[in-house]
């Protein structure tokens, strides 16, 4: 389609907005936008902002292809009729809203239960901004059919989203996901909404279910008695302008750790996130501020979560004194070697516990659970299918931890995400068990390599823009699955998982078998020398993501960086032999 198509529609579309019954701000913004550059036009109009399946996610503005009250209205329109449809011998149908600091979040999250409302659908709505998990611990608690967060995560000020979670606490897969979608894509126009909401079916959610929550998380502490003895633990903590702002202090100081350091100018809730370029703690940017008041405190450990706190970044002192920000598979490691090895000392494993993990983070975690007989579950990146294992295992098994190497944990079952709040208290409570025994959190992992081995992972990102790029990354996807290499890092092959095909391939036989996975287009190579190469491409960025996995041994703690080095340079090998700059 050219550019005078493109323009064509998207002029059209504005017209349709301005024939409809737009609010002031609204029509005055698409006005400007006919009248101005032809390109924001087109970027505002040319499509609809779709809703995919995990919700909307986009620039805020106006126009059919922005995040506004009217595409929320619409997302949320389908959302209740499906709803309706889905629990129709209900006698009464409840969803829980909760909203993050982002600009226009309390609109968007107000605009939503509105129209829940007005479809007679009862609606829980936080009375400000909170976590993201502790919206999925809401819908559990309130018996409710669905929830929604109005969030963008870690995206940057410009965006904004629509996360849509089912009567589990999970966030919503396969059928209802691609349901939901359809009946979306039913509401062809803004007069198919009903705005018009009940306030009588409105009920506000306020502090005291932080109380309620902050005891959940209070419930998985694992060592009271350490906790007491390292209670002056020096923790910095950073919410980065989010909504782990009151809730993390909360419930480190509910287990019992009172040195909590806050970083002021990132306390301050703004979605403009004015002290940093991107609010994501996976970036050592955004930790910045944390880690020069870590230094001056002389703390113990930093940590900062994403703005809808599902998320946590963590940085320590190495053996040398140094600051040094963990990856996500290292925190995760940290996590479940402390929650495996309290349950195994306390007498409190029975063999029918598991943990779960995406098929890209890291076998250290699945090396650990096996050393105890703890059932592993690889799923598909994605928390929602870690989820799904805890909510196809109830009541049969007892899920301990689930992780994904882009800083997601979580402990116990009563939350069906990624949660930061709790991931931060016991993160705490392990770096104490640590102190306690004369270790830093750094020498506790070195411990763990020792004794399972140093696995050292990288993320490798290539970006591909535009119509062209994405056929790049297209062609790339399907070299690697059709013309895989033999050996690479002059180590052969050995496993072939094509998530895509739903197929195993066993090398030099060539035997297959089924992977059960729901279908994704990931492709994995097992090398015989333990290392494991991940490739897919991104699903909201013009990229394609390649994850290194190399492992190596580590015998002592003074051998770190020299193994470090060896294992980096494996790395470095495979990239060579793959092509990848």
């Amino acid at each position: 389609m050219n550019q005078s198509e493109l323009l064509e529609i998207s002029r059209k579309k504005a017209e349709q907005w301005l024939s409809s019954d737009i609010d002031p701000q609204t029509r005055e913004q698409v006005e400007a936008l006919l009248k101005g550059d032809e390109k924001n036009l087109i970027d505002s109009f040319y499509t609809d902002l779709e809703f995919g399946t995990g919700g909307l996610r986009g620039i805020m503005g106006a126009g059919s292809n922005r995040m506004n009250i009217y595409t929320v209205g619409m997302a949320t329109q389908g959302l209740a009729n499906y709803l309706l449809k889905e629990f129709a011998g209900y006698k009464e149908i409840k969803v829980a809203i909760a909203h993050d600091c982002r600009n226009n979040s309390r609109l968007f999250a107000e605009t939503t239960a509105r129209i829940f409302t007005a479809n007679g659908i009862k609606a829980y709505l936080f009375e400000s901004l909170r976590p993201t998990p502790e919206l999925s611990f809401a819908i559990r608690h309130f018996k409710c059919q669905s929830g929604v967060v109005i969030t963008a995560s870690h995206n940057p000020k410009e965006y904004n989203g629509y996360k849509v979670y089912w009567d589990d606490g999970g966030q919503v897969i396969s059928p209802h996901d691609r349901n939901i979608i359809q009946e979306v894509k039913a509401i062809k126009k803004i007069a198919d909404i009903k705005f018009k909401g009940d306030n009588a079916l409105i009920i506000p959610v306020g502090k005291e279910f932080d109380e309620i929550y902050t005891d959940m998380i209070h419930s998985y502490s694992l060592d009271p008695e350490t906790i007491k003895r390292q209670s002056d633990l020096k923790i910095v903590y950073t919410p980065i302008h989010g909504t782990g702002v009151e809730l993390v202090p909360m419930a480190l100081r509910k287990i019992g750790f009172r040195n909590v350091i806050h970083v002021p100018e990132q306390d301050v809730t703004d979605g403009n996130f004015p002290t940093v370029h991107s609010p994501n703690p996976e970036e050592p940017a955004a930790l910045a501020m944390g880690l020069a008041k870590a230094k001056e405190t002389n703390a113990d450990i930093l940590m900062g979560t994403d703005p809808d706190a599902d998320r946590v970044g963590i940085a320590v002192k190495d053996t040398s004194g140094e600051w040094i920000l963990l990856n996500g598979n290292q925190t995760g490691a940290l996590l479940m070697h402390y929650l495996i090895t309290q349950w195994a000392q306390k007498g409190k494993l029975t063999g029918n516990e598991y943990i779960v993990k995406t098929i890209v983070t890291s076998e250290l975690l699945a090396d650990i659970a096996r050393k105890h007989g703890i059932k592993v579950y690889d799923v598909l990146t994605g928390f929602k299918y870690i989820a799904d294992i805890i909510k196809q295992n109830e009541g049969k098994a007892t899920f301990l931890c689930g992780a994904e190497e882009s800083y997601g944990y979580l402990v116990g079952d009563k939350v069906r995400d990624k949660d930061a709040v709790m991931s931060c208290a016991i993160l705490a409570e392990a770096a104490a068990w640590a102190r306690d025994r004369k270790l830093s959190f750094f020498e506790l992992l070195l411990d763990i390599y020792i004794e399972f081995g140093y696995y050292l992972e990288s993320l490798h990102s290539v970006y591909k823009t535009g119509v062209e790029g994405a056929a790049i990354i297209r062609d790339m996807m399907h070299t690697f699955r059709n013309n895989p290499p033999a050996r690479v890092a002059g180590t052969d092959v050995t496993t072939i998982h094509d998530y895509l095909t739903q197929t195993t391939t066993r090398l030099p036989s060539g035997k297959t078998e089924p992977i059960t996975l729901p279908k994704s287009d990931v492709i994995q190579y097992l090398l015989a020398d333990g290392s494991k190469i991940s490739i897919r491409p991104s699903g909201t960025e013009p990229k394609i993501k390649f994850y290194f996995s190399v492992k190596g041994k580590l015998e002592r703690k003074e051998d770190f960086q020299k193994v470090t080095g060896q294992l980096k340079a494996r790395i470095k090998t495979i990239m060579n032999d793959l092509n990848i700059g």
